[in-house]
C-alpha cells in the first residue's frame, strides 16, 4: 500500500479509502486522539484511536515528538477544525520519544530557547513553516533565472581575494597554530601552506562571477558566503547564503530592472505556493505585535506586505536626493538618529534607510549613484568623479537588501582606484584581464537570501530564518 503525506490526504478526495501515513505526533488526547504531522503541510491530521483495539503498552509509547507508521480509512471528520481523519486500523512505533526529557511540547517556547535546541525546533509550527518558505524562496530563485535565461555558476568557497574589501575574512590553512613556519622577517610563511598563499572563506562570488559572466553573458551564484564581523545584532550571520548575479552588457538601469522584477517575481512564487504558511505566519506576527507599542507595530499584515511589493513600483532615488530628504527630517533635526546626517558623503546606517522606507516613501526604494568613497573599488566611476553607479534596494523593516553596481570596465580607471586604495594588482591580476581581453559594459548584485527569507517570513531575527545560525561564539550543531 503506498504511503500518503498527511499535504495529500487533505487536499486529495480519497474518502474511505484505506491509507497509510507516517509521521510526528504533535499531540496525543484521551488516549484517542492523535494529531499527526509529517513536515509537508502547517496542519495536522487527526487520527482516532479505538483504545480497546490496541495493546496499551503500545499507547504508551504514542508520546508527543513519537515517530508513527498509521494505517486506517479516511473519513469524514465528526469534530470541529478538520474535514476529514483517520479511523485507525493499524499502529506501528517507529521511535518512542521520552515524555518527561523531549524539549518541544505542546506549548509556547520562546525564540532564544528553541535556538538552543537547533536541530529540534523544527518540529514547532513556526520553524516548519519558516522552513517550508525558505525552500519556496530558494526554487523560485533558481526558476527565475532559468527562465531568464541565466547559467548556474559555482562559485569557489576558498579565495585569495577579498572582493569587499572589508578584511573581515575566516582564514583557511594546515599550518600548525602552534608553529607555523615563518619567513626571515618573522612573518607567517604561507607559501608551506596547502595552497602556497594566505586563502580565506568566500565573503562573494562576484569577481569570479563577472569572468564567466564575459563568457556566458548572463550568470548567477547561489551559495554560501561567510563574514568574520563580530557582531551580535538581529541582521547579521557569520555564514549566509548569497544571490549573485551578473550580466554582459548590462547598466546600472538595466540592473536595477533585473533586481526589481526578480525579486517581485520570487514574493509572488512564495504568494502562489505558500499560502497556508503565510497565514499562520501572519497569525503568529500579529499575535507578537498585540505586545508592542502601537508605534513599534507593522502597518501592514505579512501577507498584505508581500502582495505590496510584488505589485508596485520602487521608487528611485539618488543618494544626493536622498541624503537632503534626511538632513531635513524630523528625527535629524530633533537629533533622534543615532548617526545624525550632516554632510553629503555619510555612510547610511540601517536607521536612516528605513526612515526613507517606512516614513518618508512608504513603499520600497531604489537608492543610487553614491559616493565613491563610501563604496567598493569595482564600481563604475560617474563622470563627476565623485559618484560611483552603485545601486541598493531597500525594504521596510530590513533596510538595504540588495547591494549592486555597474561594474568598471574601464582598464586604466580600475587600476587608478586599485591603487588609491592599496590593492595589489598582482592578486587580482586575472580580474584585470577581463579588462584587457573584450571588455564590456557589465553589471550585478547581490542579495542576502536570509534578509529576503526575513522579510517574506515576518521574523524579526536572522537567526530564526537560518537551519543552523553561526554567530560569534556560537557553532554548536
Amino acid at each position: 500500500m503506498n504511503s500518503y503525506s498527511v499535504k495529500e490526504l487533505l487536499s486529495e478526495n480519497l474518502l474511505l479509502q484505506e491509507v497509510t501515513i507516517n509521521g510526528w505526533v504533535k499531540t496525543f488526547r484521551s488516549n484517542r486522539f492523535i494529531a499527526l504531522n509529517d513536515g509537508s503541510t502547517i496542519h495536522n491530521i487527526q487520527c482516532v484511536v479505538d483504545f480497546e483495539s490496541f495493546d496499551e503498552e503500545l499507547l504508551k509509547q504514542v508520546n508527543t515528538g513519537a515517530a508513527l507508521k498509521i494505517t486506517g480509512t479516511l473519513v469524514e471528520s465528526q469534530g470541529k477544525g478538520q474535514k476529514v481523519e483517520i479511523q485507525v486500523s493499524g499502529l506501528t512505533v517507529h521511535g518512542e520519544a521520552d515524555p518527561e526529557t523531549y524539549p518541544i511540547q505542546p506549548k509556547k517556547h520562546s525564540l532564544e530557547f528553541l535556538r538552543e535546541k537547533a536541530h529540534l525546533r523544527i518540529r514547532t509550527n513556526t520553524f516548519a513553516a519558516i522552513m517550508r518558505v525558505r525552500s519556496a524562496l530558494s526554487f523560485g530563485v533558481h526558476q527565475y533565472f532559468q527562465q531568464n535565461g541565466f547559467n548556474y555558476f559555482h562559485a569557489p568557497i576558498i579565495t585569495g581575494s577579498d572582493a569587499e574589501g572589508a578584511g573581515e575574512m575566516f582564514k583557511v590553512s594546515t599550518l600548525d597554530s602552534k608553529n607555523p613556519p615563518v619567513t626571515e622577517d618573522g612573518e607567517v610563511n604561507f607559501k608551506e601552506d596547502f595552497f602556497g598563499k594566505e586563502t580565506n572563506l568566500t565573503v562573494s562570488g562576484q569577481l569570479e562571477a563577472e569572468t564567466y559572466a564575459m563568457a556566458l553573458g548572463k550568470v548567477y551564484t547561489f551559495g554560501p558566503t561567510f563574514r568574520a564581523e563580530n557582531s551580535n545584532t538581529s541582521r547579521h550571520l557569520a555564514e549566509f547564503w548569497m544571490i549573485e548575479p551578473e550580466m554582459a552588457f548590462f547598466d546600472l538601469n538595466d540592473n536595477m530592472d533585473l533586481a526589481e522584477d526578480f525579486i517581485k517575481n520570487v514574493i509572488t512564487y512564495v504568494l502562489d505556493n505558500c499560502q497556508d504558511d503565510l497565514q499562520f505566519l501572519e497569525k503568529r506576527l500579529l499575535d507578537e505585535e498585540k505586545t508592542k507599542p502601537q508605534a513599534e507595530r507593522s502597518e501592514m499584515p505579512l501577507i498584505e506586505k508581500l502582495k505590496f511589493v510584488s505589485e508596485n513600483s520602487f521608487k528611485r532615488v539618488t543618494y544626493t536626493e536622498a541624503i537632503d530628504i534626511l538632513r531635513n527630517s524630523k528625527p535629524n533635526k530633533k537629533k533622534k538618529f543615532k548617526y545624525p546626517i550632516n554632510e553629503w558623503g555619510a555612510d547610511l546606517q540601517s536607521e536612516h534607510e528605513r526612515f526613507l522606507v517606512e516614513k518618508h516613501f512608504k513603499c520600497p526604494v531604489i537608492l543610487f549613484d553614491y559616493p565613491a568613497t563610501i563604496k567598493a573599488f569595482y564600481m563604475r566611476l560617474n563622470e563627476d568623479g565623485k559618484t560611483v553607479r552603485a545601486m541598493d534596494i531597500l525594504f521596510p523593516g530590513i533596510g538595504e537588501i540588495v547591494g549592486g553596481s555597474q561594474r568598471e570596465e574601464r582598464l586604466d580607471v580600475l587600476k587608478e582606484k586599485m591603487s588609491a586604495l592599496g590593492i595589489d594588482e598582482e592578486e587580482l591580476w586575472w580580474y584585470l584581464d577581463l579588462r584587457k581581453f573584450g571588455s564590456a559594459v557589465h553589471s550585478g548584485f547581490g542579495l542576502g537570501f536570509e534578509r529576503l527569507v526575513l522579510f517574506a517570513t515576518g521574523m524579526g531575527n536572522i537567526r530564526d530564518v537560518i537551519p543552523f545560525p553561526r554567530t560569534p561564539q556560537n557553532a554548536e550543531f
